[in-house]
């Protein structure tokens, strides 16, 4: 599993290092098109001026690449004889890669040393991703909830305006992009993928500032699932049936119940055995799963869990016999500690 986390993470670095030298290309057009109109323009200047004398040129693009080869000390032809044309040869080497060296000098840095340049190397991983979770409001409970959903390797993107330096750096070691910038705006939500993401999770404290960050991100993406932390329980109710969104209240909410909520899996707030948390979690198996054709006694004894209930076209059975066999479609409810339905979950992704 880590080694399949491990490659996903190095196409995806490598996809996101294709964009980011795409953006680095439009960022430094300005000197790469002044070189070329200066190559194109003293060449055409060359060429005229070489009709006046013996060693006329015979087109245009003659004279374009001629100053070109100059530039790099690389001339084509003999010395000039005439004066005017000498010039060419002295002036053109200084003035070409005076000005490509200085575009080129700051091109390279920044190319080389990316993650250096915070926001637009996160980015530019952020825009590699699909189908992932953004989160917004990296406090500890936004913290927690990144940790779980990574432990599922799921992918996400995080959005904070002013993050403390000890999260950021927790964050960077969980190899997560994050835009340190204002959620509320539609173009971070854009540059963190919200179009493409299956789910939005609002972790701030703030309940009116969680619900302009849903309803803005419901309007860019009409289809994406919405977990919104509010404080207040009645008014996480009136969320949930007004506008469909999943509005878990701060009082009865624990990490893994906010991070399996991303995956579209129920959890019930934990009870304590013997100082414990346990939960109750209905999942449905993936037909990809790797839980398939396990039985229920090998799913119980792998992930020390016990599965109270299986549903299996249309027929459900309390407490399955242990040799029954698990397959694609079928729903599942799992008694255990929040730890082990994370790895269960994990394997059901």
């Amino acid at each position: 599993m880590k080694s399949q986390a491990g490659r996903r993470t190095f196409w995806r670095n490598v996809r996101a290092s294709w964009r980011d030298t795409l953006i680095l290309l439009r960022e430094f057009r300005l000197p790469l098109l002044v070189f070329i109109v200066l190559i194109a323009g003293a060449g055409g200047v060359y060429y005229r001026l070489s009709q006046h004398t013996p060693s006329a040129l015979s087109s245009l693009a003659e004279g374009m690449y001629l100053v070109l080869s100059l530039t790099f000390f690389q001339p084509l032809n003999d010395f000039p004889t005439v004066w005017y044309l000498q010039v060419f040869y002295f002036l053109m080497p200084v003035v070409g890669i005076g000005t490509l060296a200085l575009g080129l000098a700051d091109f390279a840095n920044l190319f080389f040393n990316r993650r250096a340049r915070g926001k637009e190397w996160q980015m530019a991983v952020a825009s590699t991703l699909t189908n992932h979770v953004v989160l917004i409001g990296l406090g500890h409970l936004g913290y927690r909830v990144v940790t779980h959903l990574r432990q599922m390797d799921e992918d996400v993107v995080v959005i904070e305006l002013a993050p403390k330096p000890d999260l950021r750096l927790a964050i960077d070691r969980l190899d997560v992009p994050l835009l340190e910038d204002d959620g509320t705006r539609e173009v971070v939500l854009r540059s963190a993928g919200i179009e493409r993401a299956r789910t939005v999770m609002l972790c701030t404290q703030n309940d009116s500032l969680n619900l302009e960050i849903a309803l803005k991100s419901r309007a860019l993406n009409p289809n994406i699932d919405v977990v919104v932390r509010i404080f207040d329980d009645d008014f996480a109710g009136s969320l949930q049936k007004q506008f469909g969104f999943r509005a878990l209240s701060a009082t009865g909410m624990a990490a893994p119940i906010f991070a399996a909520s991303a995956s579209n899996v129920e959890m019930t707030p934990p009870m304590y055995i013997s100082g414990r948390p346990h939960v109750m979690a209905r999942m449905e198996i993936k037909t990809s799963s790797r839980l398939c054709s396990l039985t229920v006694l090998e799913l119980e004894e792998k992930f020390h869990s016990s599965i109270v209930l299986l549903i299996r076209d249309g027929k459900t059975t309390f407490h399955p016999a242990g040799a029954e066999r698990l397959s694609a479609c079928d729903s599942l409810a799992v008694f255990g500690t929040p730890e082990d339905i994370q790895l269960l979950l994990h394997d059901n992704h």
